[in-house]
């Protein structure tokens, strides 16, 4: 029988290391081959956290307290592999203004 603190803590490594390169993918992004192999690593990581996520009540384990909380969050992580795979070409997709092109603008003027 697995231990539930140790499903806990893989759980919580699992999706902490997404969250990090998820926030960084704006600096993998800089080459192409960087960029591809950190949305792999994020989407092989996510699904990995939606599994253990996914057993973790089974185990007898919680995640913050709660045994309800692991299962709807296995189905968020597994939302969130999905779009670790979209690839937008830095396309602006907000089309609004960024202090970028505001700079620009005013060293036009």
């Amino acid at each position: 029988m697995v231990e539930a603190a140790l499903v806990e803590v893989v759980a919580e490594a699992l999706c902490g290391l997404s969250a990090v390169l998820f926030t960084f993918i704006a600096t993998f992004s800089r080459s192409p081959k960087a960029e591809a192999a950190a949305q792999n690593l994020i989407f092989v990581l996510l699904i990995a956290a939606a599994i253990v996520l996914w057993v973790l009540p089974s185990v007898g384990g919680s995640l913050w307290g709660s045994s309800y909380l692991p299962r709807p969050l296995a189905l968020f992580c597994v939302i969130l592999a999905l779009s670790a795979r979209m690839n937008i070409k830095g396309e602006n997709v907000s089309f609004g203004a960024n202090p970028h092109s505001i700079g620009r603008m005013k060293e036009e003027e």
